[in-house]
């Protein structure tokens, strides 16, 4: 069944980035110290994956995801209408999730997801601890 000019409107403003949770823990993040790109693009030669936070230099890659469109164990759900259409749509989201670690992985990246239900402080500890563990970048970086 084709989408309604409501259902267009509606889908349209749903963002892709600067949601609520990222902001949240890019907040913390920087408050933190760290300093990162957002939304930063990755040329790799098997994909070009864009994560929401990159540390460049210590080559992690964060994504933080929705519940509802990356189909959290926890959260995720499937539409009750139209699933003929959102069934393989999450699955496609899911599936290029996977393809997306797996090519930073093998490019030597390391990769942390976050759900959006997750707490954003204990988020911004996780990530923390994987770019300390990562390797320092040098203060004052911007991509650091």
């Amino acid at each position: 069944m084709p989408p309604t000019a409501g259902r267009s409107r509606n889908m349209a403003a749903i963002k892709r980035r600067d949601t609520k949770p990222e902001r949240t823990i890019r907040s913390l993040l920087h408050s933190a110290g760290k300093r990162y790109r957002v939304d930063f693009r990755l040329e790799l030669r098997s994909a070009r994956p864009r994560p929401d936070i990159v540390f460049t230099r210590a080559r992690v890659a964060v994504f933080v995801d929705g519940c509802f469109w990356h189909c959290c164990p926890e959260h995720g759900r499937q539409p009750g209408v139209n699933g003929g259409y959102w069934g393989p749509k999450l699955a496609r989201n899911v599936a290029r999730d996977r393809a997306a670690d797996e090519a930073l992985t093998a490019a030597g990246w390391t990769v942390v997801r976050v759900w959006e239900h997750e707490a954003p402080e204990e988020a911004a500890e996780r990530i923390i601890a994987v770019v300390d563990a990562a390797g320092p970048a040098s203060p004052g970086t911007r991509a650091g």
